[in-house]
């Protein structure tokens, strides 16, 4: 079996800025494992939040991929840490495995049927209140849409954008951004602004205060949540876990993840980074058994691969049955 790893861009069309900064383009890492006439892939994206650079997570990829070469099975995954890397193996691995069965990787995976057309939010980045209202006019046939805030002046910004899309139910993502006080002061002028979720308000690790309090809108762990481990930290505090590939570290992971949730009483959203299709279409797999939809990463790009996910009505994403998983 052969490793190919390599490093790609993808121009965001407009920028894209949360409360981290900016970002103009996708970084995403791409691993090709060749084994005859049979490939898996897999993409991730490495992430700074994270401790991840494109060198390091490379690096990795490279060096699991030598202990592979002896096992050549998704067992070995389990001694790398849940991030980008593996992610990028494990999906590759699904593929590969499913390409030398000659079947589908939702077959294989024992789920009921094949991924169907979902329905995902849209998202706003942060800008003046004035260019996310126009953002959203854009947007406002979405029934839902990730409004981007960073602290800043945020309820007029999130104003603005449930005048623009008076429609839409609106999640709102601080990533991290919030102060407690801010979130006390903001938390119960929400729902009439149309806002259905709260994304990360505080800080990972500093995010005890919502431990009892008055969640007049359900409130979603991003960064606070990861993996299984991350279970009984946000048990008590969130309502809804955000899970995500690139930071469980596979769909091997995010399946276990989501049976988890499920029999633990928390709702699911179904993250992305940004990136192409290459990297969603592991995570339709999923995306019947969650409750928040966020997939539209490859509708941010200026361009994305050939035989990428179709989008018809606002955010409707179709698999395109071509780019990965597929006999």
């Amino acid at each position: 079996m052969k490793a190919l790893v390599r490093a790609e861009s993808w121009p965001i069309r407009g920028g894209f800025r949360i409360a981290r900064g900016r970002r103009a383009s996708a970084e995403v890492v791409v691993l090709e494992l060749v084994d005859g006439a049979d490939t898996g892939r897999g993409e991730c994206v490495p992430y700074d939040r994270y401790g991840e650079s494109i060198d390091s997570v490379r690096a990795e990829i490279e060096a699991a991929c030598q202990d592979l070469q002896e096992s050549n099975g998704l067992e070995r995954l389990a001694a790398l840490r849940p991030g980008a890397a593996r992610n990028a193996i494990d999906c590759s691995l699904w593929e590969l495995k499913a390409k030398r069965a000659r079947t589908d990787v939702w077959r294989l995976a024992g789920l009921e049927s094949a991924p169907q057309p979902v329905q995902s939010m849209r998202t706003v980045s942060v800008d003046s209140a004035a260019n996310m209202a126009t953002a959203a006019a854009e947007l406002a046939r979405a029934p839902v849409i990730k409004v981007k805030v960073d602290g800043g002046k945020d309820l007029e910004r999130i104003a603005a954008v449930h005048g623009a899309a008076p429609d839409s139910g609106l999640v709102v993502d601080a990533n991290e951004a919030w102060s407690e006080q801010q979130l006390e002061a903001w938390l119960p002028r929400l729902p009439q602004l149309g806002v259905v979720l709260l994304e990360q308000p505080l800080a990972a690790g500093e995010d005890s205060a919502l431990e009892g309090l008055d969640r007049v809108v359900p409130i979603c762990a991003d960064e606070s949540f990861h993996d299984r481990s991350s279970f009984l930290e946000v048990l008590d505090r969130y309502d809804v876990v955000n899970i995500k590939l690139d930071k469980t570290g596979g769909l091997s992971e995010a399946l276990h993840c989501q049976r988890e949730a499920k029999r633990l009483g928390l709702q699911i959203m179904l993250g992305c980074m940004v990136s192409t299709s290459l990297a969603i279409e592991p995570a339709l797999l999923l995306a019947s058994n969650a409750d928040y939809i966020d997939l539209d990463g490859p509708l941010l790009l200026e361009r994305d691969r050939e035989g990428a996910l179709h989008e018809r009505d606002a955010g409707l994403l179709r698999p395109s049955g071509s780019i990965w998983g597929a006999r």
